[in-house]
């Protein structure tokens, strides 16, 4: 299992990939899709169409890394799109969610508090 700081930001892509697809044709999305460069930091998730197969690419300080995992029965959970519809940003507790396969509408979260500066970002 992954440990992620909770500063992480972690972005789904919603559009089915190949799973064929390794650094550079993952990259190659992350900077069409996202607009971002993954050596700036956070981790990037990607789902194949059947949605048994997860990639994670992300920096890690001196090179791409990539995390995979693929399902022998069932499916990974795909959260709703964003107003884009090509990526959503989730949490890591979500992150961790999807890869045990606890359902998402099914988790409720209890009010805390939340900083000013936290609901600016």
């Amino acid at each position: 299992m992954l440990a992620l700081s909770p500063s992480v930001p972690i972005y789904l892509h919603c559009e089915p990939i190949d799973m064929r697809k390794s650094y550079d044709g993952l990259y190659g999305i992350i900077k069409n899709d996202f607009q971002r460069d993954v050596r700036d930091g956070g981790l990037f998730m990607f789902l194949n169409q059947r949605r048994n197969r997860i990639k994670l690419l992300y920096w890690d300080t001196d090179g791409i890394a990539i995390w995979m995992k693929r399902l022998e029965r069932g499916c990974f959970q795909r959260p709703v799109r964003s107003a884009d519809g090509k990526h959503v940003f989730i949490s890591p507790a979500e992150l961790q969610w999807i890869l045990t396969g606890i359902e998402l509408d099914s988790v409720r979260k209890r009010k805390r508090y939340v900083t000013p500066k936290s609901l600016a970002s």
